[in-house]
């Protein structure tokens, strides 16, 4: 039996069959086959065939019905976030008034920020990873600014040891129990974007709060991902774009979670917008907030409908598998693809605990750009690249195959 052979073999016998033929999958840029091999679905997810014919519900209940559609719709606008609420806060554990569908990632870990970063007397550090991703960088050191801090004092990067790619967790507790009284915020990424490491997110949680810390989590490459228990890690709160593993489609709207410590306290602060006032009142146009007991009180303006029915399409989908058996199916491919990018001899830089990464590989290689680009031309295979060493490989779960797999280790070890 050939590999190739062998990676059909699994794909058959596999306990949850992929689910690719409810996802449109782009035609192969190069190779000898039809399909790509689509391995870019941490930076953006394939679109569900639903998608479609949600969008065209959507306009047609705008052309027929105009701005009754608020209201009269085949799913009111009105409330259209609503129907969110239950996929989203099982998606990520969480009770229904803890999540909300609303903006964009940044956006969201700004306004938490602005409720939860509250910095007082020698409690000003926010803690974040060296190899977090740019936008979070930008947001923490802005957020020290606003405060009137100097962000290289205020903001402690955590690095891997010397030789090593990624965070030990054990040192992340150990910074958090020498110096944990001086920081007011633990920001880490729940999947680290670049190298694929889940981070032990119950245990830091519990050390950073433990500590006096306030601790959120950007769970962009978390969610959809790995499954979440957050209301039971006693997470503060969480934002996660749905772009990615999600599927929600180019700048999808986001999520965010805000624990119910913190929703049912009304002295918490928070920026503040129309849809950020409890509907039953809402339309009075009082010039007074009553904020809801909910994460609905961080919202500022109605959410865009048009933006929404990806998500919502895309969520259906994954209510109906389940995380669990997302993640035993991803931990098998992922595990398949380890082995194979091993036997090529493959620098994988993404932890090789199953229960340390998520459905991402980070491989280093030289000139990472344009191995990229001849995996496509010649192969067929789509990942990514983050410059200057190391091409991103994630064999999601939904719509990924063993085949796949097989696809990128055989292109990668022929171009290496």
């Amino acid at each position: 039996m050939t590999l190739e052979d062998e990676a059909r073999r699994l794909d058959e016998t596999d306990p949850l069959p992929t689910l690719r033929g409810e996802f449109l999958v782009p035609p192969a840029p190069g190779g000898p086959y039809a399909e790509a091999a689509y391995f870019a679905g941490n930076s953006l997810g394939l679109q569900p065939r639903s998608v479609a014919g949600r969008l065209r519900e959507e306009l047609d209940d705008w052309a027929r019905l105009a701005v009754e559609a608020h209201t009269q719709g085949r799913r009111p606008w009105v409330d259209y976030h609503e129907l969110l609420r239950g996929p989203a806060a099982r998606l990520v554990g969480a009770l229904p008034h803890e999540v909300v569908a609303m903006n964009s990632l940044t956006v969201n870990l700004h306004l938490m920020m602005a409720s939860f970063y509250r910095p007082a007397g020698t409690r000003t550090r926010i803690l974040i990873e060296d190899a977090a991703f740019p936008s979070d960088s930008y947001a923490v050191a802005s957020q020290a600014v606003h405060h009137g801090l100097d962000p290289a004092g205020t903001v402690v990067r955590l690095r891997p040891r010397d030789g090593e790619d990624v965070l030990r967790t054990e040192d992340v507790l150990a910074y958090l129990d020498r110096e944990g009284g001086t920081v007011a915020l633990v920001l880490l990424g729940g999947v680290n974007y670049l190298t694929g490491q889940l981070m032990d997110m119950a245990a830091i949680t519990k050390a950073g709060r433990a500590a006096g810390a306030v601790v959120g989590w950007d769970l962009a490459h978390a969610a959809g991902n790995v499954p979440l228990r957050l209301h039971d890690w006693d997470v503060d709160f969480a934002a996660w774009c749905t772009y990615k593993y999600l599927n929600g489609g180019p700048g999808a709207v986001a999520g965010c979670f805000v624990h119910e410590r913190h929703v049912r306290d009304a002295s918490v602060p928070k920026l503040a917008g129309w849809w950020g006032t409890d509907p039953a009142v809402r339309f009075r146009m009082d010039p007074d907030i009553a904020p809801p007991a909910s994460a609905d009180a961080w919202q500022l303006s109605n959410p865009p409908i048009m933006a929404l029915a990806p998500v919502l399409a895309s969520l259906e989908i994954f209510d109906r598998v389940g995380m669990d058996a997302l993640r035993a199916r991803s931990e098998r491919l992922t595990g398949y693809l380890a082995d194979r990018l091993a036997e090529a001899g493959a620098e994988v830089v993404t932890p090789s605990d199953p229960a340390a990464r998520g459905a991402q590989l980070s491989v280093r290689v030289p000139d990472a750009v344009g191995l990229v680009r001849r995996l496509a031309e010649a192969h067929g295979v789509v990942a990514d690249a983050r410059e200057p060493d190391v091409v991103r490989f994630a064999p999601v779960p939904l719509y990924c195959t063993f085949h796949d797999c097989h696809r990128a280790a055989a292109a990668l070890a022929d171009l290496l």
